[in-house]
Formats: structure tokens, sequence, C-alpha cells
């Protein structure tokens, strides 16, 4: 079963920048989905970003400007740009790919937002 293994969580300072990225430790063929999951303590898990194998992105309101989601397809990884960070991004963040009706998610990593 392939795993999806994200990185680049941390702790950082209100304005600042991470990068997080998930990449797959095997092959998954005919990605159409790629999303950014989030889970504030104590609050259910929200859509944060989406892009699809045709290139469209969507953001949660909340993160429109700030947030940018990518791809690299020959390395089966998604990267989510966060900029520009405020302490309510604090939360767990999750990578989910989508290969027909198959999902896999990641691990979870952690991001706090220091004010």
């Amino acid at each position: 079963q392939v795993q999806l293994v994200e990185s680049g969580g941390g702790l950082v300072q209100a304005g600042g920048s991470l990068r997080l990225s998930c990449a797959a430790d095997g092959t998954i063929f005919s990605i159409n989905d790629m999303r950014w999951y989030r889970q504030p303590p104590g609050k259910p898990r929200e859509l944060v970003a989406a892009l699809t194998s045709g290139g469209s992105t969507n953001y949660v309101d909340s993160v429109k400007g700030r947030f940018t989601i990518s791809r690299n397809n020959a390395r089966n990884t998604v990267y989510l740009q966060m900029n520009s960070l405020m302490p309510e991004d604090t939360a767990v963040y999750y990578c989910r790919m989508m290969s027909g009706w198959s999902a896999y998610w990641g691990q979870g990593t952690q991001v706090t937002v220091s004010s």
C-alpha cells in the first residue's frame, strides 16, 4: 500500500512562511485530485486547498491570497506554500491524493503559528 509522507511543518511566528510537502513513497497512477486539509485543535477537519489533474485550484476563503497549492507530477508530490501565516492557521495539516475511487492520506504534520 502506497503511503503519503508529509514534511515541512513546524513552529513559525505570525507573518512567516512555511512550505509543506507531501510525497508518495511509491507510484500512484492517474492521480486526478490532490488536496490539503487541516484540523485545528478541537475543531473538525476542513478542506484548505485543492488541485485537479487539469490544473484547476480552489481554496477556502480564509487562505486565499496567502496559500498556494502546486504539484510535481513526476515525483507524485504536492506542495502547500503558506505565506503571511496567522495564529488561526495553527492545525495539523493532511494531504490527500485521489486515484479513481482510491484515496491516499498522509499522517499529518503540525503547523503552529505564534502571535
